[in-house]
């Protein structure tokens, strides 16, 4: 399985290198792309999230998903990015303009996007999506659209996907118990960036990883500690990010 570390936009300057050498799998918000990222197009497994919703949330007046689509595929197009994700906002503005946009996207970028499956849709969606596409992704996770209670249904959407030769994302979703029950082709996590904002260190040890206090004494807003506990933070999930991709 494939770990994509998301929300590197923020990194302080003198780790950004560091995660471009060493980080081979990450998600990338095109509304808080930084110029420096783009040095991540070419790695291993580079995906790039529409960030349409919060887009949406940073509108105060009418929300254009039109004109902002027009923008995604511009930088898509110059930047030649190969995985990228629809625009989905279906409790916004319907699946059926979701759909209406998602055939803009790829009938002017020439290539196939990663549609977002949302329960809402369906199975009859799902199974359809998961026969015409190579790579989909489900989300729901990070909003708690899909809860835990439902993750015993997420087994059978995979082996629906497995029969149809289709890879399949879990955006949002590194619940460190069900990730090694529910087999994703790859993930997404925002987690490894708590250290940054509440203070959280990470350390992995026996496979997974642990959440422990940090140093007394540290103070979260000293800019020294926190360039350092980043740092800690990412070496720590790189080694989990290596262990998935070897085991999971």
């Amino acid at each position: 399985m494939r770990v994509c570390l998301a929300a590197s936009e923020s990194l302080t300057k003198s780790n950004r290198s560091f995660f471009v050498e060493n980080c081979p799998y990450s998600l990338v918000s095109f509304f808080y792309i930084d110029k420096w990222q783009s040095a991540l197009f070419n790695s291993d497994l580079f995906l790039l999230d529409s960030g349409a919703f919060t887009f949406m949330n940073s509108c105060k007046g009418t929300v254009d998903f039109d004109s902002y689509l027009t923008k995604y595929i511009k930088f898509i197009n110059k930047n030649d990015i190969k995985y990228f994700f629809e625009l989905d906002v279906d409790a916004i503005v319907g699946y059926p303009k979701v759909v209406e946009m998602r055939s803009k996207l790829e009938r002017e970028t020439g290539k196939q996007c990663i549609p977002v499956w949302h329960k809402s849709r369906g199975l009859n969606n799902w199974i359809e999506l998961t026969k015409q596409y190579d790579y989909v992704a489900i989300g729901g996770f990070a909003i708690k659209d899909i809860k835990e209670r439902d993750y015993k249904y997420i087994t059978e959407l995979l082996n629906i996907a497995k029969k149809n030769n289709c890879k399949v994302h879990g955006l949002g979703f590194t619940n460190l118990k069900y990730i090694r029950i529910l087999h994703f082709y790859s993930v997404d996590s925002t987690s490894w960036r708590s250290g940054s904002r509440f203070g959280t260190v990470y350390l992995f040890r026996n496979n997974t990883l642990k959440q422990v206090k940090p140093p007394k004494g540290k103070r979260l807003k000293s800019g020294e500690y926190l360039s350092e506990m980043e740092l800690h933070n990412l070496v720590e999930w790189l080694k989990f990010q290596d262990y998935a991709d070897k085991y999971l």
